[in-house]
């Protein structure tokens, strides 16, 4: 029953989709349109795009079922730190020289800021091969964290594919319906249904926290705290305010997620869409209480898993971390029809928050190449030729995700981190100080670029090189590496940021004319 379900309330998602994907594709035939909606996007879309980018199956199925098992209630104040520092800051201090500085440069991309920000040509194609190669894994992260849910609601379906596992079938499906809207729609699509996704979200969160909530194995909120408070071996972290011995890890975690975001293309190009001033203004009242719904409802979700996964000697669950919700959601919900309807909405929930991001970051992507690098190589390429170039490189960016994430690498948060840690460990320090300071300097720029990136290339060759694992092969030993990886990401971003401006300090000035023009604000409307 329960599979029946599923699939019907999948049936329907996609032909939802794939809708609007056609109803898109009119509006979607020149690059500017494809790629930022002709900058004409109101603010209930703004926000609904950054929050459904923003969040994906990593947090639900990754960073909810790892951070909520070891941290408990504390691992709320990531989800807090999304709202404060991700999004309500982030809007505040960003979004409008963000969009007054693209128009007056005329950029499309990030790469395409760096360019004419720094009047660099070479920090265009570097920032652009940047995003290719390294979003590649990040959007794995999203299928790995479709998969372990499919894996564990739909386990029977792989008979009817010659055996293949329900983890890539579904992997699969998700691969085939956002290269298809992506593909027609572009980022008109792409608003449209995080405006939809957006909505299912919500009122997922919701229903999911409080069908949990009343659960027999939990027994309402008083019984939780009691019993996350004396649970053996755990010393009451899991309900201390600032998560006891886990402090440190715990900031690492919302450092990362939270300001990470400031650096990252597929955020910050919201940014660039927005039509006016007064849609920020309500975009980022908007995109804070969704992240803060959505965010402190994931990790709240997570606290729940101790009562509904046994623990091995370890303490770890057994199945492994990636495997905690998905299994707390079908031994919840799966032994009714209410409760399989239930699990159709979650799975709805963790499926448009995934579609969503992924498709921000497919974009991003695609872009990257088709507008950064293929005009550098072929400076005559036609308007027309770079959409439909941006439509192929969206179907191959989304194929080659999807075969790197049939791979065995490591658990799906060590995925994410690695990927926001190189790339917002490269882009932060130029990309925010660059809105801000006349005064940085192409070199300064090139400083935060190449030292966010060799800080985690470093410091992960150094923990694999110094780790016991190594005896046992290199991916083992990377696997061990990948639990300090928030530690890394975190540590890119502050050389990032502190390099950019005091390398500056020491290095030829930019052209002052044209410093003059990018902080004119009568520049850009």
């Amino acid at each position: 029953m329960t599979q029946t379900v599923v699939i019907v309330a999948l049936a329907l998602f996609a032909m939802l989709m794939a809708g609007i994907g056609i109803y898109s594709a009119r509006q979607s035939k020149t690059i500017d349109g494809f790629l930022l909606g002709g900058r004409k996007i109101g603010g209930w879309m703004s926000a609904f795009a950054y929050g459904t980018t923003y969040f994906s199956a990593v947090i639900f199925i990754g960073y909810a079922g790892k951070n909520g098992w070891d941290v408990g209630f504390p691992s709320l104040w990531i989800g807090a730190g999304n709202a404060v520092l991700g999004s309500l800051l982030a809007w505040k201090l960003l979004a409008r020289p963000t969009r007054r500085m693209t128009k007056v440069l005329d950029a499309r991309t990030m790469p395409e800021f760096f360019e004419g920000r720094y009047l660099s040509s070479g920090m265009k194609i570097f920032s652009a091969l940047v995003i290719f190669i390294f979003l590649v894994p990040y959007a794995a992260s999203v299928y790995k964290g479709l998969g372990a849910l499919f894996g564990v609601l739909l386990p029977d379906i792989s008979n009817a594919f010659g055996g293949i596992s329900a983890d890539t079938l579904c992997m699969f499906f998700v691969a085939v319906l956002a290269a298809f809207y992506l593909m027609l729609g572009g980022y008109k699509a792409t608003v449209l249904t995080d405006f939809i996704q957006g909505i299912i979200m919500i009122i997922g969160v919701v229903i999911m926290v409080v069908a949990l909530v009343a659960n027999p194995q939990v027994g309402g909120l008083t019984k939780l705290f009691e019993r996350l408070r004396d649970w053996p071996g755990t010393g009451g972290r899991l309900v201390s305010i600032f998560g006891g011995d886990m402090w440190n890890f715990l900031m690492f975690n919302i450092l990362l997620t939270s300001l990470g975001t400031w650096g990252l293309p597929q955020m910050v190009t919201k940014f660039y869409a927005i039509k006016d001033e007064r849609s920020i203004r309500r975009a980022t009242t908007v995109s804070t209480a969704f992240a803060l719904i959505i965010g402190c409802g994931a990790y709240f979700v997570g606290t729940m898993g101790r009562f509904f996964v046994e623990s091995d000697a370890s303490g770890a669950p057994v199945g492994g971390f990636d495997a905690v919700v998905p299994t707390m959601l079908m031994r919840a919900f799966g032994e009714s029809i209410w409760g399989n309807m239930l699990l159709a909405v979650i799975l709805l929930l963790v499926l448009s928050a995934s579609m969503s991001t992924l498709s921000s970051i497919v974009l991003t992507s695609s872009s990257a190449v088709s507008v950064d690098l293929i005009q550098y190589l072929r400076p005559g390429i036609g308007k027309k030729a770079q959409v439909l170039l941006t439509r192929i490189l969206c179907i191959l960016f989304v194929a080659l995700s999807f075969i790197f994430a049939n791979f065995n690498f490591a658990i799906i948060m060590s995925i994410m981190a690695y990927s926001w840690g190189v790339v917002s460990g490269c882009f932060i320090g130029p990309f925010v100080w660059g809105l801000f300071k006349k005064g940085i300097t192409r070199t300064g720029a090139w400083a935060g670029m190449l030292g966010g990136l060799c800080t985690v290339v470093v410091m992960t060759t150094v923990t694999m090189l110094t780790s016991p694992a190594l005896s046992d092969g290199v991916y083992a030993a990377f696997k061990a590496a990948s639990a300090s990886s928030p530690t890394f990401a975190v540590t890119a971003m502050g050389v990032s940021l502190i390099l950019t401006p005091v390398v500056s300090l020491f290095t030829k000035k930019l052209d002052g004319a044209h410093v003059k023009k990018l902080f004119d604000k009568t520049e850009a409307v």
